[in-house]
């Protein structure tokens, strides 16, 4: 019998692709982002996927599932969101607490951003781990990064994982070779005839920078703040937006990435769609996690869970 995962912040499906290549089975998957929802219906018709806001659900019909999985939003903890923590709006870690109560499951699985892990929260993970202590979890942090698991991209993320079960978690090893960005997309950037796709697929030979999704409130598409755009342009590729197609044969000078090269380099498989305008499917994207790295974890919560 399959176990199964109820799944919060599901976002454009990187948690869940991951869950499902462990072989669990999704009781329900939640977020408040129409286009999010949209996309996971696309690709998987048989998921039950609930457009909610997770501070106004109640979860008690779900009561028995093994795992309760969730991305909650990274910007309390993250640089750029100011590091505000609990005492941000977006902090979603008191709704998830009362959910895992509601649903009483044998193990949880949160993905935030490293910043969570940093000394300025010690005292915000430590009250996360009374607060879950008292319903019976044992946690455990770690931070993680994809590029261990193959996918082309650095990209660190913090984890916690309670299990109610008195067994020893072990997190996944270092897994896969990563390819370069020129090796991910070199293919792809060939695909119009571009002339010069051999030479850039020779420059771009690191793992990529990490992708930013940026917030509602942000202008259109682009790969980051100056810093990040630097890292790109090193790699040979312009960070000011995102392209609509692969360069054209003639083209010259450094090439934008497309959304669905942006989803090759989260491990997205080639056939997952997204839902959306350009804008609305990008940051789908860069807000994701890395199905690679999601899929790792979910395997060794799989063998905790027997």
């Amino acid at each position: 019998m399959a176990r199964t995962v109820f799944e919060l912040c599901a976002g454009a499906g990187g948690q869940a692709l991951g869950f499902e290549q462990a072989g669990f089975q999704h009781a329900t998957l939640i977020d408040y982002d129409p286009h999010a929802c949209a996309t996971l219906r696309l690709n998987r018709p048989y998921w039950n996927v609930l457009e909610a806001d997770i501070t106004r659900l109640g979860a008690h019909y779900w009561k028995g599932v093994d795992v309760v999985a969730a991305g909650l939003p990274c910007p309390p903890f993250s640089v750029a969101g100011q590091q505000l923590g609990n005492s941000d709006e977006r902090n979603l870690f008191p709704a998830f607490l009362r959910i895992v109560s509601e649903i009483d499951p044998r193990a949880i699985v949160v993905e935030n951003v490293r910043g969570l892990l940093s000394r300025k929260f010690d005292s915000y993970r430590q009250a996360v781990e009374n607060e879950f202590g008292a319903l019976g979890f044992t946690l455990q942090w770690q931070l993680l990064n994809a590029l261990d698991q193959g996918v082309p991209q650095y990209r660190a993320r913090s984890f916690l994982v309670g299990l109610r079960d008195k067994r020893e978690f072990q997190w996944p090893s270092k897994n896969g070779h990563s390819e370069t960005v020129g090796e991910a997309l070199g293919s792809m950037m060939a695909v119009n005839g571009w002339r010069g796709a051999g030479e850039w697929a020779k420059r771009a030979n690191r793992p990529a920078p990490t992708l930013v999704g940026g917030s509602r409130k942000h202008g259109g598409p682009d790969l980051g703040p100056t810093r990040a755009r630097q890292a790109w342009a090193e790699l040979g590729v312009d960070g000011l937006g995102v392209a609509n197609a692969p360069p054209e044969p003639d083209f010259s000078g450094n090439p934008r990435l497309t959304v669905e090269m942006a989803s090759k380099l989260q491990s997205f498989p080639a056939d997952w769609k997204l839902a959306g305008s350009k804008t609305q499917r990008y940051r789908q994207v860069g807000n994701a996690l890395p199905p690679k790295l999601a899929s790792a974890v979910a395997r060794s919560v799989l063998q905790c869970l027997g």
